[in-house]
């Protein structure tokens, strides 16, 4: 069996970046790993007094993250921080107090803009969640991806091969760490 990867990417965009972009690492990943791309769109404001009797989308999420080896999350930048909706989904998904699913995991952290600093303010914040969270990612390297026209097409395919090249390099460093965690 495989190391089973959950990914989590910060966009609803039908013609997201990020999402070509976690295309793009997944296709460049080594033999050996599988990837779960979860639905976050589906999960309601988080609610504290739901917590009790947890949504399906959230209960289903949830049993997901914790089924997973490891983490991928691929996120874009909206206002120098993480969208919303992947800061819901993180909030339900290490709740209630004590159920931690993404707890002692091992992760990835990316992702693409068409802006000079990419994802780098949205990144860090991204991690200083994560590192509250009990989640181990990747220090090095890191993945902010400044996008140029054409470079991932919506299949995931990249046009660059200097960049195809980083991707398989990071995608290999991700399964390392993933091997030295577990």
């Amino acid at each position: 069996m495989g190391i089973k990867v959950a990914v989590l990417t910060g966009s609803l965009r039908d013609e997201s970046l990020n999402w070509r972009l976690a295309k793009a690492l997944v296709q460049a990943a080594p033999d050996g790993m599988e990837f779960e791309h979860l639905k976050i769109d589906e999960v309601p404001y988080y609610d504290q007094d739901d917590e009790a009797d947890m949504p399906d989308a959230v209960s289903d999420l949830k049993r997901r993250i914790a089924a997973a080896d490891a983490l991928m999350f691929v996120t874009p930048e909206y206002n120098r921080s993480i969208p919303g909706v992947l800061k819901n989904a993180i909030d339900w998904a290490s709740r209630p107090y004590g159920q931690n699913s993404f707890a002692g995991k091992p992760a990835l952290v990316a992702g693409t803009s068409p802006g000079p600093l990419s994802t780098g303010p949205a990144q860090q914040h991204l991690r200083t969640i994560l590192s509250y969270l009990d989640v181990y990612p990747l220090g090095q390297p890191e993945v902010f991806i400044h996008f140029k026209d054409d470079l991932i097409d919506q299949d995931g395919n990249v046009s660059v091969d200097s960049t195809a090249g980083f991707f398989r390099d990071v995608m290999q460093e991700f399964r390392d760490h993933i091997t030295r965690m577990t």
